[in-house]
């Protein structure tokens, strides 16, 4: 069946200029390619037969208008973007991404969803489509501009899943959902982060671009192909520095333990968050919680796919929901 694609991909106020200008073709195909979209926001085709679906209904949107000042622009309907489904769903995985990244850091999952599972990736305030958006001055604002924004996502199971700087986001959204009584997740799933009762050990995000560069690729942060347009990389680090100084500045020294059951994930050879400091999660957990660590490095959710989706659809919780006799794709 073929994919249908339901989103529209907007620039406003995430424009930048490159080395080879604007809408430059191998640029736009490398960021597509590897959906690191900081930026820009393109919504690869999906691999059958997982098809697009629709964001819950909003208004015909009116004709493009010449672009507003970033202080006028408002917040868009849903954080969503580019939600897919393999089959019918019935689980829905909200997805929140590293520092940096966007919605299109998920484009790998895409073609190896498990049947019955919808993708639904959060951009963030100040990239892909929310680029015009200001990201707020605290991790709690965040969350709960996030808990606003998702409420209408919340009507169908559903599991939270965040990566790194996401997993942070992903924790106080939970406990938000908690204390509003709305439908809790079936579970939440946390990735490469801290727990967030630790403080943070070294901060990064006042280094000079030179520095912060070098971090990055020592933890295998950034694409080594963006090395390539050093105009659009200078805007790329210009978000990642927001968002690791907002992860910088949150520390929860006596953290909520979430009712919701606790899954923790990471990969084997991640030198940024190693085991001991994953399994420092269990702090944050009132009732059930795993730690399973997967194979690759800091970015094992993008470059180990298939492994990272079978092992979530295989949590009792999501099988439970979704009882599925397909093997994953």
């Amino acid at each position: 069946m073929a994919a249908t694609e339901s989103t529209t991909t907007s620039g406003s106020g995430s424009s930048c200029s490159t080395d080879s200008g604007p809408g430059d073709g191998p640029l736009d195909a490398l960021l597509t390619a590897i959906g690191w979209l900081p930026g820009r926001q393109g919504v690869p085709s999906g691999a059958a037969p997982a098809t697009f679906l629709a964001a819950p209904p909003t208004p015909a949107a009116a004709p493009a208008a010449p672009a507003a000042p970033p202080a006028a622009a408002k917040p868009s309907s849903s954080p969503v973007v580019g939600r897919i489904a393999a089959g019918e769903p019935r689980v829905r995985l909200i997805c929140l991404p590293q520092a940096g990244g966007s919605a299109g850091t998920f484009s790998s999952w895409r073609g190896h969803l498990p049947p019955g599972f919808e993708l639904a990736a959060v951009d963030l305030p100040g990239r892909g489509t929310r680029g015009a958006e200001p990201l707020p001055a605290g991790l709690g604002a965040l969350a709960d501009r996030l808990a606003d924004a998702l409420a209408p996502e919340l009507g169908m199971p559903y599991a939270l899943f965040g990566h790194s700087l996401g997993a942070l986001v992903a924790y106080e959204l939970a406990v938000r959902i908690e204390r509003r009584g709305l439908r809790p997740p079936l579970a939440l799933l946390v990735s490469a982060s801290r727990a967030p009762h630790v403080p943070v050990t070294a901060r990064v995000s006042g280094r000079d671009d030179q520095a912060l560069l070098a971090w990055l690729t020592a933890i295998g942060g950034i694409p080594q192909d963006l090395l390539r347009y050093p105009a659009y990389l200078r805007h790329a680090l210009r978000v990642i520095r927001a968002d690791l100084g907002l992860a910088e500045r949150y520390h929860a020294p006596d953290p909520v333990r979430v009712r919701t059951p606790l899954h923790v994930f990471g990969g084997t050879e991640d030198r940024l968050v190693p085991a001991d400091q994953l399994a420092r999660w269990s702090a944050c957990a009132a009732g059930e919680h795993t730690l399973t660590l997967l194979p690759g490095g800091h970015s094992y959710p993008y470059t180990g796919a298939p492994a990272v989706l079978a092992a979530v659809a295989a949590l009792p919780a999501l099988a439970q929901e979704n009882p599925q006799k397909e093997a994953v794709r």
